[in-house]
């Protein structure tokens, strides 16, 4: 992806200055700014994992009084702080010459204006592995409520309270060069950030609770929802203490 620059230049007709764009400007605007190369090449499959993070109430932050000076300080900090944590909580053990990790670093990080997408290649992970992964996502949500978001929100005023995240595991497919992806589970991840007001959600889809730790298989539990776009009969793993701190009204969602 680039920055697209309409280029104007004047011309002067019947006495009167018009202004146009040059026909070499005029075509560089085509499919080719997105940066994903040639997009008729064969996709590559991978087994894959989605996971993705929204900044809760991003866009009402972004309409206070001088944005243009809160929202890049905020984003600087968020970001650094969401990396550093992604890198600390894959380390199984430091050793002077590096670091051990559990699992590989994803394969994709993107920005998307309100929120992060990670996108993890788990052909050869183990099934602990990949929990591993969705319990080191949930403690990152809680330090962001507990430990970033007191801290930020000294600078910044109103700054997002709560990171949400949903996590799918599925197909994932290259398009053009591999400068981007596309996939069933990342759609699933999209909409289960939004599953009514919960922070933290999982597909149930290869992801096994049981593959957990007792003390963290404890916090979790499965229901049936209705996810918009995918299936009536979804089954997703939420937080029990969330989906306990539901109105009864929200609790109807789910079976």
């Amino acid at each position: 992806m680039k920055v697209f620059k309409t280029i104007e230049n004047t011309i002067t007709i019947a006495g009167e200055k018009r202004a146009i764009i040059k026909k070499d400007n005029y075509e560089s605007f085509s499919e080719s700014i997105l940066g994903l190369g040639n997009i008729e090449n064969k996709s590559n499959l991978i087994n894959g994992l989605s996971i993705m993070f929204d900044l809760e109430g991003f866009t009402n932050f972004c309409k206070q009084i001088d944005p243009q000076l809160a929202v890049p300080e905020y984003l600087s900090e968020f970001l650094k702080w969401i990396f550093k944590q992604i890198r600390e909580e894959l380390i199984v053990q430091e050793h002077p010459e590096g670091y051990e990790l559990y699992s590989a670093f994803p394969f994709l990080s993107k920005f998307l204006g309100d929120g992060l997408l990670f996108l993890w290649d788990t052909e050869k992970m183990a099934e602990n592995e990949i929990t591993n992964i969705v319990i080191s996502m949930q403690i990152i949500c809680k330090k962001y409520t507990n430990e970033f978001y007191p801290e930020i929100s000294k600078k910044i005023v109103d700054a997002p309270k709560k990171l949400r995240c949903g996590i799918a595991r599925g197909a994932i497919y290259s398009v053009g060069n591999g400068e981007d992806f596309v996939g069933p589970c990342i759609n699933m991840s999209a909409r289960l950030q939004k599953l009514s007001t919960l922070g933290f959600c999982f597909s149930r889809r290869g992801i096994n609770p049981d593959s957990m730790s007792k003390k963290w298989s404890e916090k979790f539990i499965t229901k049936k929802v209705n996810i918009r776009g995918i299936g009536e009969n979804e089954i997703v793993g939420i937080l029990k203490e969330e989906f306990d701190n539901l109105t009864a009204e929200e609790k109807k969602i789910f079976k």
